[in-house]
């Protein structure tokens, strides 16, 4: 969407903003919900058209063959009262299983629901004594009074519908009429109606499964395509998307998968030229570092600019030792050549002592509900992570204050807190980036002696321990680096015990533990 800054004025804007959010909302459904409701709009409009043409249809004709049915009735009934009265008889007329009765009779039992009247021009003689003239419509009576012809009328009362049929009857003087109950057609019609209305419903659910169905049978290569991009950028780079199953996208296919063979290409080159330049760099600097040696351990015979330069060259050569320690570490975890020393270790003892090399007194408080709780982790790395923290805290924000270990469900978080100046949002990312530099650090390589590695190994270090690390404001100007490391199941630490116990009789040595830990090398794989 390209937005202007001259468009509109408040009045535009108004008359838009309606349907610009209902745009937006459409635009928030997934592509795959969008199909579906797609074929299921058009299931609906067809079956609509449908069941319209069909209603429409069956109704004009089943009224039109009612209508015809009570006409003849009404012409044959009409007859019979013809004869009837000529003849002088006044007994009953059979209807439909019932009867109909006229003049001196006053007495009805209309079993099929009609009922008959006879108008001689002058009056009304009711035939069934619940029907009178009001009953019949006006304007029917006065067309069929007024040209002598046949006619009906449908109407309702608000309860019932009914036809009403007039017959001229020129040898009796008047006209016959009567009137026909219309509840069974109501009721046929109505029926079809809820049938068509059911069928239409079906057939619009039956459109959206079909839609879901056909969404995700289109999809399936774009979901694919996501999932391998989404691999790659978690640092997979062996993924590569197969191309027998979608011959439609072969052309995708392989033209991502040599996108991603160059980007590995390129990413291992670059890693290996970082690898083979520190590998280089570690000779000469070695041999740098032991000149320095010699000419520190002569630095009373030197004047006092000598000393000064003696001082700021040890510093830099020790950054310089440092950065190229720390780009050797960051190359092997590119290469995923690192090895992962997996050991079981109670968590609180376990920052306890990691935060003390570096930390300098710096107070540690552990929860109580996981003081005891075991987590996988390599040592070594571990106390890298903690020893990074804490120079980074002292470095830029004067020192840790604290160290907290607080336990959430199905993992445990390691914060450390300083009172700082804090990190602003916008670089609370961009502080783990390699080399990166926050506003709080820029100008500060001469005094910090910062690499600007440091973050960026805790990244890779916490990767590893299948954890995560982010920075968070901390009072009201401090920060708190927070590391987050899963516990293992029941079922790991089960395992993890067995295996400890088989070495253990074997009279395996495994080094210094922390706690109650060990080696577990079963859980590298897992780990990395």
């Amino acid at each position: 969407m390209v937005r202007g800054r001259g468009g509109l004025g408040r009045t535009g804007d108004r008359s838009e903003r309606g349907p610009a959010r209902a745009g937006q909302r459409l635009v928030h459904l997934g592509l795959r919900s969008r199909i579906t409701l797609s074929f299921a709009f058009g299931a609906l409009v067809l079956s609509s058209a449908l069941a319209a043409i069909t209603y429409f249809t069956t109704r004009s004709q089943i009224v039109s063959q009612e209508l015809s049915t009570v006409q003849n009735q009404a012409y044959a009934h009409a007859l019979s009262v013809l004869n009837k009265m000529q003849a002088g008889d006044s007994s009953p007329i059979p209807i439909s299983g019932g009867t109909l009765e006229y003049q001196a009779i006053s007495q009805v039992d209309a079993g099929s629901g009609s009922t008959s009247l006879y108008f001689d021009g002058a009056q009304w003689t009711q035939l069934n004594p619940k029907l009178g003239e009001q009953l019949l419509p006006r304007p029917l009576v006065t067309s069929v009074t007024s040209t002598h012809r046949a006619s009906y009328q449908v109407f309702s009362d608000g309860t019932k519908t009914e036809v009403a049929v007039g017959v001229p009857v020129p040898a009796l003087g008047g006209d016959y009429f009567e009137i026909f109950p219309l509840d069974a057609t109501s009721r046929t019609l109505h029926i079809i109606l809820a049938a068509l209305a059911v069928a239409g419903l079906v057939t619009t659910i039956a459109g959206a499964v079909l839609g879901r169905w056909a969404a995700g049978r289109a999809l399936r290569p774009l979901r694919d395509v996501s999932q391998a991009a989404l691999a790659i950028a978690s640092g997979r780079l062996g993924t590569r998307l197969e191309t027998a199953d979608a011959r439609d996208l072969a052309v995708l296919a392989s033209s991502f998968n040599r996108m991603v063979d160059r980007l590995q290409q390129r990413i291992e080159r670059d890693a290996r030229f970082t690898s083979d330049v520190s590998h280089e760099l570690r000779s000469p600097l070695t041999t740098l570092a032991a000149s320095l040696s010699v000419i520190e351990a002569r630095r009373e015979e030197l004047p006092d600019r000598s000393r000064q330069a003696l001082d700021l060259v040890a510093a830099e050569v020790r950054r310089f030792q440092r950065m190229v320690g720390e780009l050797l570490e960051i190359s092997r975890l590119d290469a995923g050549s690192a090895d992962f020393e997996a050991s079981l270790v109670a968590i609180g003892e376990l920052v306890r002592r990691s935060a003390q090399p570096a930390g300098s007194g710096v107070a540690v408080a552990v929860d109580p509900a996981v003081e005891h709780r075991q987590v996988v982790v390599d040592k070594r790395r571990f106390e890298r992570i903690m020893t990074n923290l804490l120079e980074n805290a002292e470095r830029y924000a004067g020192g840790a204050t604290r160290v907290t270990v607080e336990g959430r469900e199905g993992s445990v978080r390691i914060a450390v807190e300083d009172e700082g100046p804090g990190i602003p949002p916008e670089e609370r990312e961009r502080v783990f980036e390699r080399f990166a530099r926050g506003s709080v650090a820029a100008g500060s390589r001469g005094t910090g002696g910062g690499t600007g590695l440091g973050l960026a190994l805790v990244v890779e270090h916490v990767k590893l321990h299948g954890g995560r690390v982010w920075v968070e404001e901390h009072g009201e100007r401090g920060a708190r680096f927070v590391v987050e490391l899963p516990l293992p199941r029941a079922e790991e630490l089960a395992r993890a015990e067995s295996e400890l116990e088989e070495r253990s009789a074997s009279g395996e040595d495994y080094g210094n533990t922390v706690g109650d830990d060990a080696p577990l090398p079963a859980r590298v794989g897992e780990r990395r």
